[in-house]
């Protein structure tokens, strides 16, 4: 979980997805000055859930997490992500 600066994780070895799944939103945090951020992310979960996804579904229809879990895998990702690069899903 991201909590702006912060990467929270409760297990002692988190793997290097985990841990760039999460700088991803570290980058989109950042581009929209935080606040933003989380208006934004909880406007688009509840946007999908009032029509009709179930929880689970709402949270992976979110544009932040699309992005993250597209590039999580690719570690060098960050390095050449364009601005604002979640507008792209």
């Amino acid at each position: 979980m991201t909590l702006w600066p912060f990467i929270i994780v409760t297990m002692p070895q988190p793997s290097a997805w985990l841990m760039n799944h999460e700088r991803i939103h570290i980058r989109q945090q950042a581009e929209l000055l935080v606040f933003p951020f989380y208006l934004w992310y909880v406007t688009e979960y509840y946007w999908y859930r009032l029509s009709g996804y179930s929880a689970n579904a709402a949270y992976h229809a979110i544009r932040f997490e699309r992005e993250a879990y597209q590039h999580e895998r690719l570690l060098t990702y960050l390095s050449k992500r364009p601005f604002w690069g979640f507008l792209r899903f």
